[in-house]
């Protein structure tokens, strides 16, 4: 039976993104099971680069007008100088060969990690099914998570 992994991406930073998919990318490789969680601003490398969500409520649309989601609009954790980091940090990778984080989306998809959404912060902040890639297998909470990572020996918090 295959090893498990499960990484939590909590961050909506492009660094830590990058991170979580290079690893998920390189522990499916080696045959093992990933499933990749993604809540609260992690949500947004999951989001459709789009116009802000429908949703109810002052303080929800405020958010969703604040934190557009898309993995192209990722900010970088350290260093972002209002988006110029983001933009030189793509171009060092596209000089280097790297994929960028939208083929790295992809790619991990194709080659079988699961991508889980988390209810409960999806409620919490007004993010709908429609507002999410459809690379995103499944809508889960707490209880699926702790399934998932009681049968696995490594487990990442990105």
């Amino acid at each position: 039976m295959a090893e498990k992994v499960t990484i939590i991406v909590f961050s909506g930073n492009l660094d830590k993104a990058l991170a979580a998919f290079s690893l998920a990318i390189g522990a499916v490789a080696m045959e093992m099971k990933v499933t990749i969680f993604f809540t609260f601003w992690g949500l947004s490398v999951i989001r459709k680069d789009k116009k802000v969500s429908r949703t109810r409520g002052i303080m929800r649309k405020m958010l969703n007008l604040l934190n557009r989601g898309g993995a192209r609009r990722l900010p970088l954790s350290r260093l972002n100088m209002g988006g110029l980091g983001s933009s030189m940090m793509k171009k060092l990778m596209e000089d280097s060969k790297m994929p960028s984080l939208e083929e790295m989306i992809s790619m991990a998809q194709k080659m079988g990690v699961e991508f889980v959404a988390c209810t409960t912060t999806m409620g919490m902040m007004g993010i709908s099914r429609e507002d999410l890639i459809p690379e995103v297998g499944r809508l889960a909470g707490v209880a699926t998570y702790l399934g998932e990572v009681s049968e696995g020996k490594i487990n990442l918090f990105i």
